[in-house]
């Protein structure tokens, strides 16, 4: 007989123990949570958003506890229950001699250690699920779209709001099951309801019950997925036609079998709870039939669905599935607001400058000369005042009234980057308590450009000389604006730029928070806005000393009564942590509205659930050029759906933020506005008029529109499945490295358009054709006419011969006076920058204008507008200002020549060799640079592009000269020159 010993029990000093270690553990566990959890709570009560809060936190609160609790629940009932089932009698073996051991361990506490595991599997279950709080919101507030599915009928409502948390559901069903069978078999194993060895049956009566009934709830779960696959189809992605939704074989094929297959699972799940316990009472059967499932599941839903896939739709395509790829158009255009485009045809075929180009009153005045990409230093270092104050990396778009009319701006808030304070003002106190704040709006119209080079600012002065628009050695004077945006609050506490908390309120006078510099003397002010959270009593300052982990919270005698705490003040972590549920656009721009400083940004509601529409992926749909260097990146999300439905501001001096609807009958947003109590988004019709003015087209849902566009503008079934008109985003045509093989980005412009009846406000961007990028075949330009978004589509003939932007680009840098001054502006000193190229329609052909910019490479530098390229048709004009250059073009069109400074066409025929004399040499020296100027295109080496083309003006002006002395007259420059002109090089 085998003697069995009796586990040890702990003392009470021993079971204190553990239960102090791990109230400690859990403690620190959570006290960072905690800690995080109430000052979240007073942000949150600071800005008058506490139902976001408390919403968010007792939905998750509650998922945790009903999906934590349920699946502990079954899990413990399906371990108690085969526990209560072990036989009471236990066959003689060494198998059962082994196990032993285990049942003597857990049998004295059997429900502790139930408990214990299920506890565990609920926690992880709870965590799962609180994660889900947004598809349970969007669940319990599904709304109507008012649009059903082109296959069941159904209202897309049930896919974008009710399909993923049934999926969900579904899937935490299996988990229970699985978790529930895997556990019931290791308890029946291990108190010998199952057995592998010994005479009789390897299982007893009750063990083979409860475990049946649990695989034939599996297979009644499975016989579910298989409906809910049904509906999923609609969602998938049909790889004969590439477009979204089910296709021919997942609608002729897949869609029986999967309701095949769901009558098979009900079948075989009544099959083996009737043949394991009712008839036969054997595993044989229902292992058959299980074996049958399986066997289905691969011919039903497998081979029969590629049969037909393989023998009717691949040798036919065309004919099969035209009528699901139009299902996809319709969807996916609905889906991304693509349904009322304004298509227009644009020929551009005047390729002549026409000889009234300089009197357009809709496009011309308007040009933009200034990139907010580039002079964002220009800014800096002409209105900085202070080594502290920055524009950040790009400057923004606005327009604002300007001599009578309306006028894109670039603007900028002067704002304080912590990162340029010297060692000095980094200390806590200065960093924290006296650098508080930004000062100023700084603006200047896009199309004046002043001082030899300069903005001509009419907004964000500081009342000192130095930081009036400054005059560089040899200019002219500067012109004083003639009008100005003012500002009654001008200081910036929440910006784009303003990463660190700040503890303002404090005393007044020179312990004050720095203000401004003046010519007089600096000025310091004290914050008196409803912005931020009191931190006067000690409590308070005790709970952010623990967020901040640091002690100056309680050692500081820069507290009183009236401190504030100030944070999160960047605008998109605050509508971030005020609307989770928005995407927000990567860039946020500052207005000026009724005197304050007002931050606005582009909300978007999404879902990746949208019936037939084409996935995209917003990361790589709204990356360009700029991305990353001023503008914010996407997250790596697919989404289906994609509306513009909210315009949220965020006031700079104060913090307050303001969520307004754009959209009033987007769905989604509806949804949202109804999980959070009907009030959190403010109806449209509270816009403030003020404010309407200066909203503008999102940028970033303009990039996802125009990378559907480029193959959703076909509308023909049978031309998208060919493909022969699609276009693409084409590449930034600039040769600056940093941004070669990026997509250009889109641009704001005052312009007006073919179709448009005046000058608006608009993003546009060109597209070229799919592997003909030097054409063009669109122009994209979105605006918001009277409140309302419209999309304008100019679309070019097919096959037109367009130049598009890169090589409008390469035919500008590559005339010779051009390549020169770029080669003499790179060197040790300086660089050129280039500015952004417009693609401008204007009287039937294309107007292209970029401006160049020259940057000094000594150490805060900034860059100055130097001069203007401009191309219409074949013609090149190379100016110091815009005017000028369309002069040039004029009179190029008229064939008279060009004015001073601008370049000539370059030459396309070789001069007669001559055989003797300087003329021959100096043939020979054109023949021998048009050789060097090949090889350094081949090469791509810039550099010596450049020399090569220098050599080979030189060596025609000497042809000219030595012409002219042997008697034989020069021929013009622009007529007789060397054997067809090369073009630049593709990377310079």
């Amino acid at each position: 007989m085998v003697m069995r010993t009796p586990m040890a029990r702990v003392n009470r000093r021993g079971r204190v123990t553990i239960v102090v270690l791990a109230v400690l553990f859990l403690l620190f566990t959570l006290f960072d949570r905690m800690i995080d959890a109430w000052t979240d709570w007073l942000w949150f009560d600071e800005v008058h958003y506490r139902q976001v809060f408390s919403g968010v936190l007792t939905t998750r609160l509650v998922l945790f506890a009903i999906f934590g609790v349920g699946m502990a629940v079954i899990v413990a009932a399906n371990l108690y229950l085969a526990y209560r089932m072990r036989p009471l009698l236990r066959p003689h073996s060494l198998e059962q001699q082994a196990l032993d051991r285990y049942r003597l361990l857990l049998a004295p506490r059997v429900g502790t250690w139930i408990t214990g595991f299920a506890v565990l599997v609920g926690l992880f279950a709870g965590l799962s699920a609180q994660g889900r709080w947004q598809q349970w919101m969007l669940f319990s507030n599904a709304q109507r779209f008012g649009v059903k599915d082109p296959q069941f009928g159904l209202d897309v409502g049930f896919y974008v709001f009710e399909y993923p948390f049934w999926r969900y559901l579904l899937g935490a069903a299996f988990t229970a099951v699985v978790v529930s069978v895997l556990g019931a078999l290791a308890m029946h194993y291990l108190f010998g309801g199952v057995r592998l060895q010994g005479a009789g049956e390897r299982m007893t009566v009750a063990a083979r019950a409860h475990l049946t009934a649990l695989v034939a709830m599996f297979v009644l779960l499975k016989a579910v997925a298989y409906y809910l696959d049904r509906r999923g189809l609609l969602l998938g992605h049909n790889d004969s036609a590439d477009v979204s939704g089910a296709g021919y074989t997942d609608i002729n094929a897949l869609l029986p079998a999967k309701e095949i297959l769901a009558w098979i699972s009900v079948v075989v799940a009544i099959a083996i709870l009737v043949f394991s316990n009712a008839w036969m009472r054997s595993l044989l059967w229902p292992g058959v039939a299980l074996g049958l499932l399986v066997i289905s599941a691969v011919a039903i839903g497998g081979v029969y669905p590629y049969a037909v896939q393989s023998f009717t739709v691949q040798p036919s395509p065309l004919s099969k599935e035209p009528p699901y790829i139009q299902r996809s158009i319709e969807a996916t255009r609905q889906a991304y607001g693509l349904n009322d485009v304004k298509v227009t045809a644009y020929g551009a075929a005047n390729t002549v400058p026409p000889a009234d180009l300089a009197a357009d009153k809709g496009t011309v005045p308007n040009v933009r000369l200034l990139d907010p990409a580039v002079i964002s230093d220009t800014y800096t270092q002409l209105q900085q005042a202070r080594g502290f104050y920055d524009f950040g990396d790009k400057l923004d778009i606005d327009r604002y009234p300007f001599e009578g009319a309306t006028q894109d701006y670039v603007v900028g808030a002067r704002e304080i980057n912590y990162g340029r304070l010297s060692p000095q003002q980094s200390n806590w106190q200065n960093k924290h308590t006296v650098y508080t704040h930004g000062y100023g709006f700084v603006a200047a119209p896009a199309n004046r450009i002043v001082c030899g080079g300069q903005p001509l600012f009419v907004s964000g002065f500081l009342n000192d000389a130095s930081t009036d628009n400054k005059k560089p050695a040899g200019s002219e004077s500067c012109s004083t604006p003639t009008e100005q945006i003012n500002t009654t609050q001008p200081r910036i506490y929440y910006g784009e730029r303003m990463s660190e908390y700040a503890i303002v309120g404090g005393p007044a006078g020179k312990d004050a928070e720095f203000d401004r510099p003046t010519s007089g003397a600096d000025q310091y002010f004290s914050y008196d806005g409803k912005g931020g959270v009191g931190v006067g009593a000690y409590w308070r300052r005790l709970l952010y000393a623990a967020k901040y982990r640091e002690t100056n919270f309680l050692l500081s005698s820069v507290f009183n009564n009236n401190s504030k705490l100030l944070y999160e003040r960047t605008p998109r972590d605050r509508v971030e942590k005020v609307a989770p549920f928005l995407k927000l656009d990567g860039d946020p721009y500052p207005a000026v509205i009724n005197g304050r400083v007002v931050w606005i940004l582009d909300g978007y509601t999404t879902s990746s659930t949208y019936p037939y529409s084409q996935r995209v992926n917003l990361r790589d749909a709204t990356s360009d050029a700029q991305t990353g260097t001023g503008t914010f990146a996407q997250a790596r999300e697919e989404v289906t759906y994609l509306r513009n439905s909210v315009k949220a501001t965020v006031d700079a001096y104060d913090g307050t933020v303001k969520l307004y609807s754009y959209d009033d009958s987007d769905p989604v947003l509806k949804a949202w506005n109804q999980a959070f109590g009907g009030k959190l988004i403010e109806p449209r019709k509270n816009i403030p008029a003020e404010l309407e003015k200066h909203f503008r087209y999102p940028e970033d849902q303009f990039k996802v529109q125009r990378e559907l566009l480029a193959r959703y503008h076909v509308t023909a079934p049978d031309q998208f499945f060919s493909g022969p008109n699609f276009w693409q985003v084409p590449d930034d045509p600039s040769p600056d490295p940093e941004k070669r093989a990026q997509k250009q980005p889109p641009y704001y412009l005052v312009a007006q358009f073919p179709g448009q009846e005046q000058p608006q406000f608009q993003l546009t961007a060109v597209m070229t054709p799919r592997n003909r990028l030097n054409n063009l075949a669109a122009l994209i330009s979105a605006s918001l006419v009277n409140g309302k978004p419209q999309i304008q589509l100019l679309q070019m003939p097919e096959g037109s011969g367009t130049e598009g932007p890169s090589q409008v680009q390469q035919n500008m840098t590559s005339i010779p006076e051009v390549t020169r001054d770029l080669t003499q502006f790179r060197n040790q000193s300086s660089k050129p920058v280039y500015g952004n190229l417009l693609s401008l329609p204007v009287a039937g052909g294309m107007l292209y204008v970029e401006p160049l910019y020259i940057r000094s490479t000594t150490e805060n530098s900034y860059a100055l507008m130097r001069k203007v390229l401009v191309s219409y048709g074949k013609y090149v004009a190379y100016e110091d200002t815009l005017q000028g250059a369309i002069d040039s073009l004029v009179k190029q069109g008229a064939g008279q020549p060009p004015s001073s400074g601008s370049p000539t066409p370059p030459p396309t025929t070789a001069p007669p060799a001559p055989q003797t004399g300087a003329v021959a040499e100096a043939a020979n020296r054109i023949q021998q640079a048009i050789s060097d100027l090949r090889a350094a295109q081949q090469s791509g080496d810039f550099d010596k592009y450049g020399q090569a083309l220098k050599a080979l003006d030189d060596a025609v002006k000497a042809y000219q000269a030595a012409q002219q002395a042997s008697g034989g007259g020069a021929q013009p420059a622009g007529t007789a020159a060397p054997s067809s002109s090369p073009s630049r090089p593709s990377s310079p």
